[in-house]
């Protein structure tokens, strides 16, 4: 392991390299099994598509979605001895994650300090260039990595939190929200996910999981609820076909709601 100096050298490198990033977003989910990978791909495709420039940073070093999610698995990203350049998905939205370097169903097996040393070699080597916002699809829960991650990005403009509409869930939301507090990390607002199933056919919204729980949370804490998503057939096609349902299926409920966050979102951070 480096040395201090070593250390806040690298740091400081890191944050040279993200100087030219105007808004920095991590998405947060108390557990997993939330949504919070469909939740950042949503946001990241949406932003893009409102004329934004923006990265979608995959470090879910145990379980790396994002490129299924977007249609990129197998995609090599180009790296150069300067660094390695994200994978372009459209030409306003850019790529990484570190599932772009491992092998086809292969377990990445991390141990305690070695965490921290992956995220943040990954983090520096990556040229994002000028952005307007970077999207961090982050780990589950509120341990190590997700602490390392939020220590490296330095200025961070504010936490999504993704939550699910069950009572249980939302004790696992109440850890996300006591970690942006510890770590001083704004928190932008809450998203209820799987908020509600829309039949195929009718169109009707039934509530499979209950609903409004994550709302009135936020409500007792004072903190913004930016939305609640509906579980609809085409948001689970598109996740597995690799085709977001912001781009693909506009009209959807979930779409509509996404883009009703993603406003509330510029509005807040303009």
């Amino acid at each position: 392991m480096p040395g201090k100096k070593e250390q806040d050298k690298e740091l400081q490198e890191l944050q040279e390299k993200l100087s030219a990033i105007k808004r920095r977003i991590l998405v947060l989910s108390g557990k997993g099994g939330v949504g919070k990978s469909t939740v950042s791909t949503n946001i990241a495709v949406g932003l893009s598509l409102r004329d934004n420039m923006v990265g979608l940073l995959d470090v879910d070093l145990h379980g790396p979605n994002i490129p299924n999610m977007l249609g990129l698995k197998g995609t090599q990203p180009p790296v150069t001895p300067e660094g390695a350049y994200p994978v372009v998905y459209s030409p306003t939205l850019k790529v990484m994650s570190i599932g772009f370097f491992a092998k086809d169903n292969d377990a990445i097996i991390w141990r305690g300090p070695l965490k921290h040393r992956a995220i943040q070699q990954f983090l520096s080597d990556i040229i994002w260039g000028a952005l307007d916002y970077l999207i961090v699809d982050s780990p589950p829960g509120t341990g190590d990595e997700v602490l390392s991650i939020r220590h490296l990005l330095g200025k961070v403009d504010g936490a999504i939190i993704v939550a699910t509409p069950q009572d249980v869930a939302l004790a696992d939301v109440k850890r996300s929200i006591k970690f942006c507090e510890a770590t001083q990390t704004p928190i932008l607002g809450i998203i209820e996910n799987m908020s509600g199933f829309v039949c195929p056919k009718c169109g009707e919204v039934i509530n499979i999981f209950k609903s409004g729980g994550a709302e009135a949370l936020a409500k007792e804490l004072n903190i913004r609820f930016l939305g609640r998503i509906p579980i609809d057939p085409k948001l689970v096609e598109a996740g597995d076909e690799g085709k977001p349902c912001v781009e693909y299926y506009p009209e959807s409920e979930p779409a509509k709601a996404f883009f009703k966050i993603i406003e509330q979102i510029e509005e807040i951070l303009k």
